[in-house]
């Protein structure tokens, strides 16, 4: 069972690895400017709310916001 599941989970990465490549060497015009632009912006800003939900993660569980009520 552990063979078949190796074998499967390695064809997966072989198959993300085709599509890789197939996808970064497709014939045709280069990327604008303005889309090098967009994805620079899109990447940032995605970056900058994972910062920011892991910020709020560890500021709720250091503060015991996470804790289960206490029910006197």
């Amino acid at each position: 069972m552990r063979t078949l599941l190796i074998i499967v989970l390695m064809g997966m990465l072989a198959a993300a690895g085709y599509f890789a490549y197939a996808a970064m060497t497709v014939e045709g015009e280069p990327l604008p400017t303005e889309g090098y632009v967009a994805l620079a912006l899109g990447a940032g800003f995605s970056a900058l709310v994972g910062i920011g939900l892991m910020t709020l993660l560890f500021f709720s569980s250091r503060r015991g916001y996470d804790e289960p009520p206490h029910f006197k």
